[in-house]
């Protein structure tokens, strides 16, 4: 297919909205490069407090993004794996935390694992596992959507035909099913993984905001142009450190996709 064949019959001037919308997303994003004090980058991010956000930050990240994997692929296989109705209601749970506001989310964590909630004997709000939790509970839709639309699309004829050559299905899952919906696992992952490290509302009210417990790169950022915590430079060279990731991301789950060297 010849380019011209992709550009369709769209009319020109749809260009002018678009150069709009494009410019308002991309301005933003150079202002912020642009405030950034590359002569003191290094020390920026390097401060204790820096540090400490940093590190809280991609550790709870990380556990997080393992505990999505643990319990959301299993998820995403269960939806993918049913009848339509069933499937149409368990998505749509899965989908509320994306549409939900973040501090509801935490206001909702607060009242089940809080003092004074249903778990509150677990002691977990405002400590370093409550981070882990909010960050799972805005997280995790992004994995089991991802895999989930990967898994469905992968149909089920070849699962019908490992188990007419007499293979389990366990021997199936772990021979089929995940070998064809790696790249949805993988860009699943990966999203999870972005969403966890940039987690505020919930982690803020759920988990609190003290240093090098709970205050993770967000609040750390939050905080500094709030007039405490790290210096203004220190938030500005987290905040590029977050587009980093957030860059690195799109460029992961975009050589993942299915045709995308083509």
């Amino acid at each position: 297919m010849s380019a011209a064949d992709h550009r369709g019959h769209a009319p020109r001037a749809l260009l002018v909205p678009a150069l709009i919308a494009l410019v308002f997303l991309v301005l933003p994003l150079a202002a912020l490069v642009a405030r950034v004090n590359w002569s003191t980058f290094v020390t920026d991010v390097t401060s204790d407090a820096a540090r400490d956000a940093l590190v809280l930050s991609l550790v709870t990240g990380l556990v997080a993004t393992a505990v999505c994997a643990i319990v959301g692929v299993p998820l995403a296989l269960t939806i993918a794996r049913s009848g339509p109705r069933v499937a149409a209601v368990l998505r749509a749970a899965v989908t509320i935390p994306l549409v939900l506001p973040p501090m509801v989310g935490g206001v909702a964590l607060l009242y089940l694992f809080g003092r004074a909630g249903w778990f509150g004997g677990l002691g977990l709000s405002f400590s370093t596992p409550a981070v882990v939790l909010a960050q799972t509970f805005v997280a995790l839709p992004f994995l089991v959507l991802a895999v989930e639309g990967a898994v469905r699309t992968s149909g089920v004829e070849y699962e019908r035909t490992a188990a007419a050559l007499g293979a389990n299905r366990w021997t199936i899952l772990r021979r089929v099913t995940l070998p064809l919906a790696a790249p949805g696992i993988v860009a699943g992952v990966v999203l999870c993984f972005a969403r966890a490290i940039g987690e505020f509302g919930a982690t803020a009210l759920f988990a609190g905001n003290r240093p090098g417990v709970t205050q993770t790169m967000p609040l750390a950022i939050y905080t500094a142009f709030n007039g405490a915590g790290v210096s203004q430079g220190t938030a500005v060279a987290l905040a590029l450190l977050l587009l980093a990731a957030a860059i690195a991301v799109l460029l992961l789950v975009r050589g993942w996709r299915p045709g995308a060297t083509r």
